[in-house]
């Protein structure tokens, strides 16, 4: 949806400008009054964006020339990062530590040229832009407020308990809440949370008519939040029972003016309020009570729903064949009953096996029929986002269903394609992204599954990533052996089909897509991977992420240095390739680069032009990292070294690495110790100046020979070390004695070290110590054990850990 985005897209091309470093502008000084009449343009244009979003629905010919707007913004937004590419060039040529040759190079040659080609280019583009602005103005468009998360759902009381499957439990659950007698002056509200047609107005409705409710409450009051109401006219001095069905508004005063009109009514401590929303951070605002997370309804439920909706009374045993395909149908419905419902009844009274097969193959958002019943009920929850989390949101399509999102990869990615805002905190981008993710969860349109060292992992609902599917038609592309018409203008591609043997041909009609996945293809056919890298490098100069995870792949091609705006790339087990090509080092923008399992036997001196890594990961088979990088890669967040079997040690150059937050070390077996310039590390400090190293966190993982924790961790760390993780050390034998002296440890955890036989004495002084864990460690196992009072033995911990 073009309207969804090109505010967004305004908003960002317009940031870049105003963000435009000393090098950049001074790149831009010959052009510079064409940079402003570019600048003049967009905000006039963005300054009518949303009204033109209100009336596009109803004007084709203003629908379609919002589409060739986005096409000028992302052509804009190119043009603009070509300075930070230049900008970067320049650097790398001029840096001091940098020994690589192609630094000597001349670079006087390309100012000139380069300078005649973006004035040339930024003049196309404004008159590509004024051309629309004419356009534009023939539409009448006015300059309005964002009023587009304004929306009218409205909601009733009324339910046949007839018609309602699987919720016995959930109400029972309410029921009791409401049942169960008040504490302190306010009104108890009882948040009910879960995805856009979960059910939870649904078993509202079947707690409000409850008998038991009845009774309970003389007076019940049932408000959709669209409407306009007035409780003081509705509420006397009765006990009361209040529904707020599909709440929205995550303005804390409004909910602080209720509840302090509530307590100036007085006598209302016995009265409860049931508070429905999609919204995690409404629950929080409105409610100290934890919310009531409705789940999907269990398969055999949904099929009873569906058989319920599809089939009059009875007439299922009439069609076996039928209900076999419903099976398969119900499955894709994912516990969701309001799409179970839709579906079934969008079957209704159809008998012929092919309209079952065709909604069983079909994508939700694909079909026609259930699409004014389905996709406006979740649409709602896409509506009300922030237009950046719209595109955020939106591109997470490229991701298979089913898939395991991690929060680390996904936040890179967005990175990459500069869907993050600069902060007015000036927090690092990882963190802006972290932010985008929390607000995500908080919205129920993805579920967190996991923690781990970097972030956490998490899931999509199926229905959800249709959503996702359906917003971003003309962004976004999956690419399989079906795919035989696509989009020119399309900006992203994911690969996804083990039975894609060739590329298709509408492909090769693309030219300025951003993004390329290729995951699940079949790994024996070296030619379709082949075909894929060769067109991405070939034609695709504005690439910014290339996932090629798992690739058979033998090498990369030389041209993939002419990827200059590439910031996300992906070789993960990619374990045919030996070397990188001679060009590598023009991947001058890259900021994340992962080559776990690619068996470099070393890093080529040539990635110090690699300047603008935060994220590396990296498998060598030598027995030292070389320090010479270290002095380049300042920006540098996070350093994993992953199946490095002969490395024996870390350089002692660590304190080049100024802004380090992690490094990680794993299936490094021969590593036998820890710099001492780890210390310097600023990033791991606080501002104290008098502490050293002060993390929160130690992981370490698959160190065969590492037989206990260095000192380090104590110099600088004893106050502020909140979790420490050992894992797979078969030499590791003793923990130290200044363990103790941890104050913050509040996580210890130690797992498959069968040479650890006893925890040091002093294990009390921990008093933050919340959780001990101990997996495949035979001997230790053994003296941690509960007394006969239920405490820890004094070699475990303090009551209440748990072990």
């Amino acid at each position: 949806m073009a309207e969804s985005f090109l505010f967004n897209i305004a908003e960002r091309v317009l940031e870049k400008i105003a963000h435009l470093s000393v090098e950049e502008a001074r790149l831009a000084f010959n052009f510079e009054s064409h940079l402003r009449k570019l600048k003049e343009t967009l905000s006039r244009i963005k300054a009518v964006l949303l009204d033109a979003e209100r009336q596009q629905h109803q004007n084709e010919k203003l629908r379609l020339s919002m589409w060739k707007l986005r096409d000028i913004f992302y052509d804009a937004e190119d043009v603009i990062d070509d300075f930070k590419c230049e900008a970067l060039r320049k650097q790398v040529v001029n840096h001091p530590n940098i020994t690589f040759k192609v630094r000597f190079l001349a670079s006087c040659s390309l100012p000139l040229s380069f300078s005649l080609k973006m004035g040339h280019k930024i003049e196309v583009i404004n008159q590509r832009l004024n051309e629309l602005a004419i356009e534009w103005d023939n539409f009448n468009l006015g300059q309005g407020t964002d009023n587009r998360h304004v929306f009218n759902r409205e909601t009733h009381s009324f339910v046949n308990s007839k018609d309602v499957i699987g919720r016995d439990v959930d109400k029972e659950n309410i029921v009791d809440l409401l049942m169960k007698p008040s504490e302190g002056l306010d009104v108890p509200v009882i948040p009910i949370v879960g995805i856009g047609g979960i059910g939870k107005t649904t078993l509202t409705r079947l707690v409000y008519n409850d008998n038991r409710v009845n009774r309970h409450f003389p007076l019940k009051i049932w408000i959709c939040v669209s409407e306009e109401f007035d409780l003081t006219s509705l509420l006397n001095d009765k006990k009361f029972l209040l529904v707020l069905d599909d709440v929205w508004n995550e303005n804390q005063a409004r909910w602080i003016e209720l509840r302090d009109l509530l307590r100036s009514m007085g006598g209302l401590s016995q009265s409860k309020i049931i508070v429905t929303t999609r919204s995690l951070k409404v629950a929080s605002i409105m409610s100290s009570i934890s919310p009531y997370e409705l789940k999907v309804l269990p398969h055999e439920d949904c099929l009873i729903l569906f058989t319920k909706w599809a089939f009059n009374d009875g007439d299922d045993r009439k069609y076996p064949n039928l209900m076999r395909i419903g099976e398969e149908i119900v499955k894709k419905c994912k516990g969701v009953p309001s799409v179970v419902r839709t579906l079934g009844s969008l079957l209704f009274l159809k008998t012929d096996e092919f309209d079952w097969i065709s909604v069983r193959d079909n994508e939700i958002w694909k079909l026609e029929h259930a699409e004014n019943e389905i996709l406006p009920v979740l649409k709602l929850s896409y509506n009300h986002l922030p237009s950046h989390l719209q595109r955020c949101f939106a591109v997470m399509s490229l991701y298979k269903k089913d898939s395991i999102y991690y929060s680390d990869k996904v936040i890179q990615f967005w990175m990459a394609n500069g869907l993050l805002e600069h902060s007015k905190q000036k927090q690092e981008w990882v963190d802006v992204g972290g932010r985008y993710l929390n607000e995500l969860l908080s919205r129920c349109l993805i579920q967190k599954e996991t923690d781990y060292a970097l972030g956490f992992t998490f899931k999509m609902h199926d229905l959800i990533h249709d959503l996702a599917l359906d917003v971003s038609q003309k962004e976004c592309k999956t690419v399989n052996s079906q795919s035989y018409v696509i989009d020119e203008n399309v900006r992203h591609l994911s690969f996804c089909d083990d039975k894609l043997l060739k590329v298709p041909q509408d492909l090769k009609k693309l030219k300025n897509v951003r993004t390329v996945f290729v995951h699940e293809l079949s790994t024996e056919s070296k030619t379709i991977h082949e075909s894929i890298i060769n067109l991405c490098v070939s034609k695709f100069k504005y690439l910014r992420a290339l996932h090629l995870r798992c690739s058979p792949l033998t090498a990369l091609p030389n041209l993939i240095g002419t990827l200059k705006h590439l910031r996300d790339l992906d070789l993960t087990g990619c374990r045919n390739i030996q070397k990188l090509p001679s060009s590598f080092y023009k991947l001058r923008s890259l900021q994340t680069l992962r080559m776990y399992g690619i068996p470099l036997m070393q890093l080529p001196v040539s990635m110090e032009s690699l300047i603008e890594l935060r994220y590396l990961e990296i498998t060598i088979k030598a027995k030292h990292v070389k320090e010479t990088w270290l002095q380049c890669w300042a920006f540098l967040q996070y350093l994993g070294l992953f199946e490095c079997d002969n490395l024996e040690c870390l350089p002692e150059g660590m304190q080049y690495l100024t802004s380090l937050r992690r490094l990680v070390l794993f299936g490094c077996p021969n590593l036998v110790s820890l710099p001492r310039s780890l210390k310097h590390l600023t990033k791991l400090e606080k501002e104290d100046k008098d502490l050293q190293l002060s993390l929160k966190t130690f992981s370490i993982r698959s160190l065969g020979v590492l037989t206990d924790l260095p000192q380090l961790l104590l110099e600088g760390s004893s106050s502020t070390l909140q979790q420490i993780q050992i894992e797979n050390c078969d030499k590791f034998a003793v923990l130290p004695a200044w363990l103790q002296n941890l104050t913050s440890l509040h996580k210890l955890e130690i797992i498959e070290c069968p040479r650890l036989l006893t925890l040091p004495g002093g294990m009390d002084h921990l008093t933050g110590l919340r959780q001990l864990r101990i997996r495949a460690c035979p001997n230790l196992g053994l003296r941690c054990q509960k007394d006969g009072r239920g405490r820890l033995a004094q070699n475990c911990s303090h009551p209440g850990d748990r072990c």
